[in-house]
């Protein structure tokens, strides 16, 4: 494989900007936001806001640091995914690791599911309330719920794996319509979406290139329908503003382009690149653990 670092892209304060994308969205593409969605959405941060401020007047000051794994798009159990890094990462440091079930993907109830978005970054906001110091990783659409969480006072770090830094919104399917080779995603017909057209092969020779064939069996037996409303719902909150962020670039990833990954990069605090797939926690364990061990 090579030297898998292709070296630190930049140390430097984010830019006040970076440099728009054209939107060409599809039809189903367009945000959407309707009088109930919004209603909801400020009754669910409203809660949390509460919940936030009552949790943080009885927390330790000195207790440990955890890790929150906030998995992509249209997969569910983000154990599995992230349990290679989490062992690694005990291992090394003794860190813990958690993995957060999102709602969108199936992990919740129906009510939780057709919440998309927003209830993913409910979700979040909920797992912070139990810890008093976090390092949150956000993989590809993770970091769209990590920036519809919001500020939170548990949060330490930002960790992204070729993932997203959208501008309050922005919607997940807006950020991807400019994609040169996008994924197959397609309606469902019962307000989910899947990936479309693809089997265990094809599935393993896109996300994951760089890991075996068990593993990529294993990666396809965890692809899920996901709520739309995750797609759709454009952001209203900036969760990544003001908080010291790294961005791993994958120099490899077949799913997100190096373009797009860069571009979201440029409002990290650093970045780094990796001769990786879309999934390095998977395929080089260690070569993400070692950015978790940077910010430490």
């Amino acid at each position: 494989m090579g030297d898998p670092v292709l070296g630190m892209a930049h140390i430097s304060p984010r830019p006040r900007s970076m440099r728009r994308h054209r939107h060409h969205r599809a039809a189903w593409a367009t945000p959407v936001a309707d009088t109930q969605e919004i209603s909801r959405r400020q009754q669910i941060q409203s809660l949390d806001h509460a919940r936030i401020r009552s949790v943080t007047d009885v927390k330790s000051s000195d207790a440990p640091v955890e890790l929150i794994f906030v998995h992509g798009a249209l997969v569910r159990d983000g154990d599995w995914w992230w349990r290679r890094a989490a062992d690694l990462l005990r291992e090394r440091t003794g860190i813990r690791s958690r993995a957060l079930a999102l709602p969108s993907c199936g992990e919740g109830t129906p009510e939780q599911v057709a919440g998309g978005l927003v209830a993913d970054a409910a979700a979040l906001r909920r797992e912070l309330d139990d810890v008093n110091s976090a390092i949150v990783v956000g993989h590809s659409y993770g970091g769209t719920v990590i920036a519809e969480a919001g500020p939170h006072p548990a949060v330490a770090h930002l960790l992204y794996v070729s993932s997203y830094l959208p501008e309050i919104g922005q919607a997940q399917a807006a950020i991807m319509s400019d994609e040169p080779d996008p994924v197959s995603i397609g309606d469902n017909g019962d307000g989910t979406l899947g990936v479309a057209g693809y089997d265990a092969a094809s599935f393993g020779a896109r996300f994951l290139q760089d890991a075996d064939e068990t593993t990529q069996r294993q990666g396809w037996e965890r692809v899920a329908p996901q709520a739309a409303a995750a797609f759709m719902t454009p952001t209203s909150a900036a969760g990544w503003r003001g908080v010291d962020s790294t961005y791993i670039v994958c120099a490899d990833d077949r799913s997100t382009s190096v373009e797009l990954q860069r571009a979201h990069a440029a409002r990290a605090t650093r970045s780094v690149e990796l001769r990786t797939g879309h999934h390095p926690f998977v395929s080089r364990p260690d070569l993400v653990v070692d950015q978790v061990q940077a910010l430490l």
